[in-house]
């Protein structure tokens, strides 16, 4: 027989945190830097005629200085002629009507009205926007690696051509004798298939590893072949696949190559999950295709320092306008109260409601706004204060160990809002443009529980290898000597580790 079905009704309790639409604008407006900002000012502009623009303001704040601690010093309370003739509105003991402070509910009398909605900010003078590349492009990362080559002019030509005509990503589709041909006819530039192939070959070597590759079987077994462990058994077996079974690989034939060379299901999953780390594609991690990276980047804060070591910061409000409430609106209380009759219509009551509506949401607005700057500056100002004597002296050496949570702890805010300030914005210093993100970085902790900056680390490792005898490179060990001596007792797989954050090669790929 079958079971009967029945319905059965529980009840659960759940906590369940939801962001209000007011959290969700003041979390999307955080996330964006002064470029995007002014946009988004402007299309609520457009879409909400009870937000305007401030008429008649002038420049009479100081930006923030260290000497202070009151975020609020730029802000001039003082109303001008828009926000007294709305309070002078909203006094008269005769304005507006009964009817109509009851059609508006929240905003009935002048005490109603919050102060930010009349208050006057400074707005700061706009720095001129700078021109700046945040990444190097494929054509120049290839450039510099050929001024470690030892090539001559000729061979230089054929390389600058061959890196011209790789593709995005990174492999070079084209044949050596329609090179050969184009370098001739185009370029008047005379060469054989042996010698173009000959300074190919040398730019296969070139990181990353798979450059310059003529095909997707030539690109894996460059990576497999530049691996520090390719004399290992998996990495010989890897080699043999993609060499001798590259077909079989390609339609994931697997069980015809596990049996042919006697493989067990440990050793074919493990050479399934090593090959997937292969990257088919090695232009796209060197950044966009020559020309595609260069962008214009508007710093969203700007910090001085004078002789004295005084440091002054300041918020770059770029073309974002003062914003107030529009007189325009108020006007349309002052007709409906001025109007005859003792009652208001059902439609002039709709358009006393649709009113309200637009103001609530220009309130909104103009809020998340100031909210925003006083966020903006609070992380910053944090940031200064955990980086002080870089923003003095502007060694990168000087940098201190500092994650989110430090700057979260010094200014109360949350985490997650820490994060979205630091993403996506810069600050001008008279030592460069950084990234707020460059400023984050661990520390490592040495057997004495002194603390020390990752990227301090970082610094004096690329130094040492920029310095060093080309001929005869440094190995990890060595590097791991030589930083002990310079006062960072480091164990040589953290050498290593740091060497390939900062893309430096292994020893022997370095010569």
């Amino acid at each position: 027989m079958p079971m009967s079905q029945k319905i059965i009704q529980t009840q659960s309790l759940q906590q369940v945190q939801t962001l209000s639409p007011q959290q969700v604008l003041l979390v999307r407006l955080l996330e964006m830097p002064v470029s995007e900002l002014e946009q988004r000012v402007k299309n609520e502009m457009m879409d909400n005629g009870a937000l305007e623009e401030r008429e008649g303001f002038t420049d009479s704040g100081e930006p923030f200085s260290d000497e202070s601690t009151d975020f609020d010093n730029n802000e001039n309370t003082n109303n001008d002629a828009s926000g007294t003739e709305i309070e002078s509105y909203l006094d008269n003991p005769g304005a507006p009507s009964a009817e109509i402070s009851q059609a508006l509910g929240d905003y009935r009398t002048a005490d109603d009205v919050p102060d930010y909605l009349l208050r006057n900010y400074n707005k700061k003078e706009t720095p001129e926007s700078i021109e700046y590349s945040d990444t190097v492009s494929f054509y120049e990362q290839m450039k510099e690696q050929m001024g470690e080559c030892e090539l001559t002019e000729h061979q230089s030509e054929l390389m600058e051509y061959l890196i011209g005509s790789l593709e995005n990503d990174g492999l070079l589709k084209k044949t050596i004798p329609s090179l050969v041909n184009e370098l001739e006819i185009y370029h008047n530039i005379e060469t054989n298939e042996a010698e173009l192939l000959h300074v190919l070959k040398i730019l296969q070597q070139f990181e990353p590893a798979g450059i310059g590759a003529r095909s997707l079987q030539e690109c894996l077994l460059l990576q497999i072949e530049r691996d520090e462990n390719y004399h290992s058994p998996l990495k010989q077996t890897e080699h043999l696949i993609i060499e001798k079974y590259y077909e079989e690989f390609t339609r994931k034939r697997w069980d015809k190559i596990q049996q042919r060379l006697k493989l067990s299901d440990e050793q074919v999953e493990q050479l399934q999950k090593d090959i997937k780390r292969l990257n088919p594609r090695p232009g796209s991690s060197m950044g966009e295709a020559v020309g595609h990276n260069f962008q214009q980047i508007i710093p969203d804060f700007i910090v001085d320092t004078d002789d004295n070591g005084v440091i002054t910061l300041s918020l770059n409000q770029g073309d974002v306008p003062e914003l107030c409430i529009s007189t325009s609106f108020l006007d349309i209380l002052k007709q409906y109260d001025h109007s005859k009759g003792k009652g208001i219509s059902r439609s002039e009551k709709e358009a006393l409601q649709y009113t309200k509506q637009k103001i609530e949401k220009a309130q909104y607005f103009i809020d998340a706004v100031k909210q925003r700057r006083h966020t903006l500056l609070t992380t910053m100002q944090a940031i200064i204060e955990l980086q002080r004597p870089f923003f003095q002296e502007g060694d990168e050496m000087l940098l201190q160990p500092m994650i989110l949570k430090d700057v979260a702890d010094r200014t109360g805010l949350d985490i997650s809002t820490i994060s979205r300030v630091s993403n996506s914005k810069y600050v001008q210093t008279h030592y460069g443009i950084y990234p707020l993100k460059w400023f984050f970085s661990d520390g490592y902790t040495t057997e004495d529980g002194m603390e020390i900056a990752t990227r301090k680390i970082q610094s004096t490792l690329k130094e040492l290898v920029d310095g060093e005898d080309k001929k005869q490179p440094l190995s990890d060990e060595v590097l791991a000597a030589l930083l002990k001596e310079k006062g960072f007792p480091i164990a040589r797989r953290t050498v290593a580790k740091y060497r390939e954050q900062l893309g430096i090669p292994v020893a022997r790929l370095r010569k």
